[in-house]
């Protein structure tokens, strides 16, 4: 069976500690929840200065942020390429008081929500990106380990 998720690290990045396995059943669960197909997704952990080089090369943004989605999707199909900077998913744990891990989970499944058409830049859309977020972090309470 070919694998559709595939776990990256970039140059001197570590890669986290996680089940894997366990990982990829939960975003497959929230993909089927949202009605879609899992296709392709490959995410790059890396640091602030290459998401930095990301952001500024592809969309002319200059600043650090924590994810970076490229979308590929076709159709029902979700499929894309996502940036993690892992120096911002750690800052940003300590500024929400959350765990890195649980803050690295919300993260990981903010790339895939905006590939399955969630959005969160207009007015509003924010407040339902975080609730489709919490709905998923409740989703890998339950999912097997």
């Amino acid at each position: 069976m070919d694998r559709k998720i595939e776990w990256l690290a970039d140059g001197d990045t570590p890669m986290p500690s996680f089940d894997f396995s366990r990982l990829e059943r939960w975003i497959g669960n929230v993909i089927k929840s949202h009605n879609r197909i899992e296709g392709p997704l490959v995410y790059i952990f890396c640091d602030d200065e290459k998401i930095l080089e990301v952001n500024r090369q592809f969309l002319n943004h200059d600043y650090y942020t924590d994810i970076i989605t490229f979308d590929y999707s076709r159709g029902r199909m979700v499929s894309g390429d996502m940036f993690i900077s892992l120096d911002t998913v750690r800052s940003n744990s300590a500024l929400v008081s959350q765990s890195y891990d649980r803050e690295l989970c919300r993260v990981i499944i903010h790339g895939v929500l905006h590939l399955c058409g969630i959005n969160d830049k207009g007015p509003g859309e924010r407040e339902i990106m975080e609730g489709h977020e919490n709905r998923a972090l409740e989703m890998l309470e339950t999912t097997d380990r």
